[in-house]
């Protein structure tokens, strides 16, 4: 599709309706007529021509003499009737040839056919960029694990005014939890943790209470996925769940998959995680002498606020797409991102059959916050990134004001729309099979990504047209 190409600033050049080259797709699309060449000048590459010739015996022989005369190979060819003169046929010839060798072939090729569309880019061959000046970020999921050390604040490092501070006892169980999540690399399974009586006890008080609200307050996402926790991951009051389950539970469902955190990371490390569909969480319980107020996120927090959206596709692209976004990006722009991040999946609200509903995490694991936001009181403004981004975070209050967006796909494609406004000489690309990001910086790259796509297309195509026969289209 063109708008794939435009979006990796690639200059392309439209030439008619050709049908889908994949496969017997019954949909005609746009034909790219694009001259791209994957390889150096010297090494040669792949480009293509779409030229039309009058239908008459032995014209398509001569033009395509021409591409043996000049030595370039032909990959792919195809035919169809031009959808401008009835008298004329238009082809479309994939080849592989050096720079030089295809300048001169389209000289000869101007004298025997018309060519549909010739505007080379100039820069087609050049040196890739120089990316010594991006900031670093993981390029394969295994490399999460240098992000996951990098922790601001340690879970055991406790404010004077935390309910916690003077307990020893429970800084001890504190730091335990830090061993284990600093221990943790990819590809392990998640320790499972026993927790003690107290936690428990505290657990389910916010289990107990939340759940009185969420029939009324939560989006129907958020309701949908509920009670599949409890059922397979065993989210029930006198029970904290493992993560280990949740993760298990979350990869069958969008993707998604978490892994202990020890304390509060950086914007850009933690956004870089869900990039990958990677989702930090703490295995701490806040302190039990208050089990409704916590100052920083906890494994209430996690399981209750965050996991039971993560398992809807829609919302776990959003917030892969947010990750990135951030890849590659300046702080300032990173920051900008993080704060979209806060308003939408931390504090964001939406509109379901005419009435509010929380989809942020910060929102579905507080009492007092979730009825303020969807009260009288509070201050709704419909999400704009473009505004969104600057307003102030409140960690230790009810925030200012909330945003809400009419869906998550509405609220994505916002962000696809301000995420183009970040300044990066590249595009990224998520490779789900490898689990690793490819970067999309010249045609080279962008051939394998198009590969993907063409499989990809070729198998809807097909269903398309089963289908059709199927209903006698």
């Amino acid at each position: 599709s063109s708008f794939l190409f435009s979006s990796f600033q690639t200059k392309i050049y439209l030439a008619g309706n050709f049908s889908c080259p994949f496969s017997s797709c019954p949909f005609s699309h746009e034909m790219i007529l694009f001259f791209i060449c994957f390889e150096s000048a010297s090494e040669g590459g792949k480009t293509a021509v779409v030229f039309s010739l009058k239908n008459e015996v032995g014209g398509l022989v001569k033009a395509l003499r021409l591409f043996q005369e000049k030595h370039v190979s032909m990959v792919h060819i195809e035919s169809r009737k031009s959808k401008r003169r009835n008298s004329e046929v238009e082809i479309f010839v994939d080849c592989d040839c050096s720079k030089k060798e295809f300048n001169e072939l389209i000289q000869l090729l101007k004298f025997q056919t018309n060519i549909v569309s010739l505007n080379p880019p100039e820069n087609i061959w050049t040196d890739e960029e120089d990316l010594d000046c991006v900031p670093w970020f993981p390029r394969k999921i295994s490399e999460l694990d240098k992000c996951s050390q990098r922790v601001l604040m340690y879970g055991s490092e406790l404010d004077a005014d935390h309910p916690g501070f003077k307990d020893n006892v429970y800084r001890q169980r504190r730091k335990y939890f830090v061993d284990v999540a600093m221990s943790y690399k990819y590809g392990q399974p998640i320790p499972r943790v026993e927790y003690t009586a107290e936690e428990v006890k505290t657990w389910g008080v916010v289990f107990r209470e939340l759940s009185k609200l969420y029939p009324t307050h939560a989006c129907r996402e958020y309701l949908k996925n509920f009670p599949l926790l409890s059922k397979y991951c065993g989210y029930r009051e006198d029970n904290v769940p493992q993560l280990e389950d949740v993760s298990v539970f979350l990869k069958e469902r969008s993707g998604f998959t978490v892994r202990p955190v020890a304390g509060y990371l950086s914007p850009r490390d933690f956004l870089a995680g869900l990039a990958y569909r990677v989702f930090y969480c703490t295995q701490y319980i806040r302190h039990g002498s208050d089990p409704l107020y916590t100052p920083e996120p906890d494994t209430c927090h996690e399981l209750l606020g965050h996991v039971p959206l993560l398992a809807d596709p829609k919302f776990a692209q959003f917030s892969q797409e947010i990750g990135l976004a951030s890849l590659g990006a300046s702080d300032e722009d990173v920051q900008k991102l993080a704060t979209c991040y806060f308003f939408t999946i931390e504090f964001g609200l939406c509109k379901q059959e005419g009435q509010l509903r929380a989809y942020g995490a910060g929102l579905l694991s507080s009492i007092g916050e979730l009825k303020h936001a969807l009260s009288d009181k509070a201050n709704v403004k419909t999400f704009d990134p473009k505004t969104t981004c600057l307003q102030e975070c409140l960690i230790t209050t009810f925030q200012e004001v909330y945003f809400v967006s009419e869906s998550f796909e509405e609220a994505k494609e916002k962000m696809r729309d301000f995420a183009k406004s970040i300044n990066r000489p590249f595009s990224v690309y998520f490779n789900p099979y490898t689990q690793s990001i490819e970067i999309l910086k010249d045609t080279r790259s962008i051939e394998n990504v198009v590969q993907d796509l063409r499989s990809d297309l070729n198998t809807v195509c097909d269903a398309l047209s089963k289908m059709n026969r199927y209903l006698g289209i």
